[in-house]
């Protein structure tokens, strides 16, 4: 598979850890609208993987491929590969809900439940028959997000009273204590001010460390910022992926160039 996506996209790969997650020839379409258009593309465990591209391109619906969100949408059509850890994800005896639980997602609006701080890291995982102290996860969790010190004191209180930022890295919090491997960001900072939306990048560097992430931004100088591999898109179709240190300074397609100056999108 590595090689070749070299041969498509003319990018020698530097990391030669097994992709996690991977599609081949994937197309999605709703009725007769190709949204996605046989893209072949790996994500590689513990990095930061920006999906970039003009607005209804399909970098969003590919997102949502990764973890069958697509499968709400009426109407819907998928051909192709899409696998995580060598496992068909669109097999008939895959369980979606077992899936999400390994590949979490962050909404590009900050979406908490109507509970209390503590009840929106909570509930999912008792729910869910988890065995642990329920207290030292939700700990865990909010630490990871680099909330802890500003909520610790008040974890009865509603999740809605919370600014912006703060709600965003309670929802990442959310989705970290289902214990995913992956995680699929749509958007996180879109909705933020400039000070949070610095705060939640800092965080999603900082988590790499433990998951992996990929990420659809609009945002070019974000995706520049934080990831380590950048896949461009345009019209449905995988225009290039490689090293964001290329992609950003030396692309090699004359598309992701126009894209990349602010010539077209």
């Amino acid at each position: 598979m590595i090689m070749e996506q070299e041969k498509q996209t003319g990018v020698t790969f530097k990391d030669q850890d097994a992709p996690i997650l991977y599609c081949k020839d994937l197309m999605v379409s709703y009725g007769k609208s190709v949204a996605v258009n046989k893209v072949s593309l790996n994500i590689y465990p513990h990095r930061i993987t920006a999906i970039i591209g003009p607005s209804g391109c399909g970098k969003s619906t590919l997102l949502r491929t990764f973890n069958r969100m697509n499968d709400f949408v009426q109407g819907i059509n998928i051909e192709g590969e899409a696998m995580y850890q060598r496992q068909n994800i669109y097999a008939n005896n895959q369980d979606p809900v077992t899936l999400r639980q390994s590949i979490g997602m962050v909404f590009q609006k900050p979406n908490p439940f109507p509970k209390s701080i503590f009840e929106n890291i909570a509930w999912a995982p008792k729910l869910n028959g988890y065995q642990g102290d329920i207290d030292d996860l939700v700990e865990d969790v909010l630490k990871k997000a680099a909330l802890w010190d500003e909520v610790k004191r008040r974890l009865n209180q509603p999740a809605l009273s919370l600014s912006g930022g703060q709600q965003q890295r309670l929802c990442i919090a959310r989705a970290l204590a289902m214990q995913p491997e992956v995680l699929l960001m749509d958007e996180p900072c879109s909705a933020l001010d400039p000070i949070s939306t610095a705060r939640v990048e800092d965080l999603i560097i900082s988590l790499k460390e433990n998951y992996t992430i990929v990420i659809v931004t609009h945002n070019m100088q974000q995706a520049a910022r934080i990831s380590d591999y950048t896949a461009f898109m345009d019209m449905g179709n995988l225009i290039e992926y490689g090293l964001s240190s290329d992609i950003f300074t030396r692309p090699k397609n004359q598309k992701t160039i126009d894209y990349v100056t602010g010539r077209f999108g």
